[in-house]
């Protein structure tokens, strides 16, 4: 529903005053003790109650003289004009039910250079039917999933050799960015980029959901170039836990992860990932000699799966460990559960679970992924 003027919120006034008292809106899950969000869009208190007063008083209307200008909504993309859109060299058909098994279209970059991006965002070309999408960089040189085709749709079912299929299961090829509803697209501080190598392709990963009607996407990937060679690179990592069993009827089941960096990095963002049972999503971090830190606690909530930045990066020296721990209602309360009744585990679908604690980080951009952690053999 549009709020850009006083006539359209009028009518909605004490709709407004119950959700900012109660805080659902604006969207925000995190708590933190330590870090401070540029994401952030909560209210101020002194804000809340100006909103409620305003409509216990009748929603007076204000004098339209010192009525702000309209606030300029982007149309199309997000980030700046992109210098490149990426897109699907074929679209996607969608059936109108069941479950629609990961997807992936490799699209060649055709980029004759090395290229750093400052600037990212994925958009399918219909938002209804896509639950999450990852977009990745096989760089030349890569073995990975070099059996599939090229610019066609597939799945780790349709392709032949076991190779394969377990490719379209796992990689250790860097993330270029991760779409899914809520978060935002990637905008890098000055002075940090990633670097997609020339000759690379950009590998989709869509996991779709059917909505009742067959439908078609052809998702694209606009990307800003950054203007100059950066003073440290972004990674995206993860921290994963695939192997929890969640038992039926259990209203609060926690399963941990956790990883030691090896080298020296600054925290910019951190995405949690979990499904319709999802409860809590929790990150620590332990820098060496110290204590442990709860770095954010989401409150989770499926529809707005939101990126939390850093409004100022924080440095993790040498050997740093970072937890991540989730937290599931598998109970009858759980108003989404799908069936509490069943035994979850590691799953693509929704009624299934996951648990990947993404996090970005800048290091030095001599770095890439696999260099950065064979740091810790030395």
């Amino acid at each position: 529903m549009p709020l850009g003027t006083y006539e359209e919120a009028r009518p909605r006034a004490r709709a407004i005053r119950e959700q900012v008292l109660k805080r659902a809106m604006p969207p925000w899950f995190g708590e933190s003790a330590v870090l401070r969000f540029s994401s952030d869009p909560r209210l101020t208190e002194k804000q809340i109650q100006r909103l409620a007063a305003w409509a216990d008083a009748g929603a007076p209307a204000g004098d339209p003289r010192d009525a702000p200008p309209l606030r300029h909504w982007a149309e199309g993309w997000n980030i700046d004009a992109p210098d490149v859109i990426v897109q699907m060299t074929k679209g996607v058909d969608l059936p109108a039910s069941g479950d629609v098994d990961y997807t992936y279209v490799i699209v060649p970059t055709g980029f004759g250079e090395d290229r750093w991006i400052s600037q990212a965002e994925i958009r399918p070309s219909d938002r209804r039917v896509v639950h999450h999408a990852v977009a990745y960089i096989r760089e030349p040189g890569s073995d990975w999933l070099r059996s599939a085709p090229v610019g066609v749709p597939f799945t780790a079912r349709t392709l032949k050799d076991a190779k394969g299929q377990a490719d379209a299961k796992w990689t250790d090829s860097d993330l270029l960015l991760v779409y899914a509803p809520g978060s935002l697209p990637d905008r890098w501080p000055e002075g940090m980029a990633k670097l997609v190598k020339a000759g690379s392709d950009l590998v989709f990963q869509m996991h779709y959901t059917t909505r009742g009607a067959a439908v078609h996407d052809q998702t694209s990937i606009g990307l800003v170039f950054a203007k100059q060679a950066p003073v440290k690179r972004v990674l995206s990592l993860q921290l994963t836990n695939d192997r929890f069993l969640i038992p039926p009827g259990v209203a609060s089941y926690t399963a941990h992860v956790f990883g030691t960096l090896p080298g020296e990095a600054l925290l910019l963002n951190l995405f949690p990932h979990l499904h319709f049972r999802g409860k809590s999503f929790t990150y620590v971090a332990t820098l060496p000699g110290g204590k442990p830190q709860v770095l954010l606690k989401v409150n989770w909530s499926f529809e707005w799966q939101m990126s939390y930045r850093l409004a100022e990066p924080m440095l993790f020296p040498v050997g740093t460990r970072l937890e991540a721990i989730a937290e599931w209602d598998n109970s009858r309360n759980n108003p989404h559960n799908p069936d509490p009744e069943a035994a979850v585990t590691w799953g693509e679908q929704t009624w299934q679970e996951m648990m990947v604690g993404f996090f970005d980080v800048a290091v030095d951009p001599s770095l890439d992924k696999k260099a950065f952690f064979a740091q810790r053999k030395r």
